[in-house]
């Protein structure tokens, strides 16, 4: 009854149901792994917000050779809080333009903290917004505090894909932050991450640390899933319709209630008027 699944058009229909199946199981399991990513970084901005801070070097290698030359973070280093004593070097100063922070966009303020040993670490500072006169425009900027200061920060890894570094009123611009491309610009060695402040001074909004949407990833693991069972069931109904091309017709036709007879005018007339007479 089912010999017709070996001919080559069944075959054919067979094989892209399968791939397409499987290519949707592939997709599904890749969004699994996206969202246990997610909520593992969740998990540790959670936990590192309840830790005590720790100091600078210990969870980060300071920067080793000549020029700028830095070693990369450890990933587990992330959004831990550390602690580091230094003095801001405003004279090279970084604006990083449009960043948005509770729905308005403006600039992030990175200052170099250059430290005891000569190295420095980029510090968010915290976020401005533009002059009146448009997004573009070069804000006012609180001045960093000078002397030596010891502050509070949580590490933020490099951002990727890095943008090309301006000087514009004697500050750098950029659109990210980049540590190896901003350290090609800094007279001194940089760490490989960066700080995002706390307890940022007045003129300065605090840079939020938003989690992961990780169960819109959960979401389409079920989508993806679902679509793959899909695929498989209508290829089985496709088969079984194929092998029974009669039987939902039958029982249809037999369940369907008769139409009535039509009725014959002239014959209910005669009788009629036979009763009549």
């Amino acid at each position: 009854m089912y010999r017709f699944l070996l001919t080559p058009r069944w075959l054919g229909l067979g094989a892209l149901m399968g791939v397409a199946a499987a290519v949707m199981v592939l997709l599904g399991n890749w969004q699994l792994h996206r969202y246990q990513e997610r909520s593992a970084i969740n998990e540790r901005i959670d936990a590192t917000a309840q830790k005590a801070p720790v100091p600078l070097a210990s969870m980060l290698p300071g920067p080793v050779g000549a020029g700028h030359v830095q070693v990369q973070p450890p990933a587990g280093a992330e959004w831990t809080r550390v602690t580091v004593t230094g003095r801001y070097d405003p004279a090279n100063e970084i604006l990083v333009r449009g960043r948005t922070v509770d729905g308005h966009v403006g600039f992030e303020v990175v200052t170099p903290l250059v430290l005891a040993d000569g190295s420095a670490v980029l510090v968010d500072r915290g976020w401005v917004p533009p002059a009146p006169g448009g997004a573009v425009a070069v804000p006012e900027v609180p001045p960093a505090p000078s002397g030596q200061v010891t502050l509070v920060g949580r590490v933020h890894l490099s951002e990727s894909q890095p943008d090309s570094v301006t000087r514009r009123e004697g500050r750098l611009e950029t659109r990210r932050i980049g540590v190896q491309r901003l350290a090609d610009e800094l007279p001194y060695p940089v760490y490989g991450a960066y700080l995002l402040a706390e307890d940022v001074g007045p003129g300065l909004t605090e840079i939020p640390i938003g989690h992961e949407n990780s169960w819109q990833n959960a979401g389409y693991v079920v989508q993806w899933w679902l679509f793959a069972a899909m695929a498989v069931i209508g290829f089985g109904w496709l088969a079984r319709r194929e092998a029974h091309p009669h039987a939902p017709d039958d029982r249809d036709r037999a369940a369907a209630p008769r139409p009535p007879k039509p009725v014959d005018r002239v014959a209910a007339a005669d009788a009629e008027g036979t009763k009549a007479s």
